[in-house]
């Protein structure tokens, strides 16, 4: 195994690791931040709605 093999190995395990940590960070935060804002924002119009027509 020369150099170019070696530096091709280890430039390909890189990304490969920066692959998986992206989406383990996107499925365990990024992803259920936007589902939790959707969610409260729906609620926020639910109860706005709600008010207005109680007036």
């Amino acid at each position: 195994m020369d150099f170019s093999q070696y530096s091709g190995f280890l430039l390909f395990l890189g990304i490969f690791t920066m692959g998986f940590w992206l989406m383990i960070f996107l499925l365990t935060f990024v992803i259920p931040y936007w589902i939790i804002g959707y969610l409260r924002e729906e609620w926020k119009l639910k109860k706005t709605e709600k008010a207005v027509i109680e007036e």
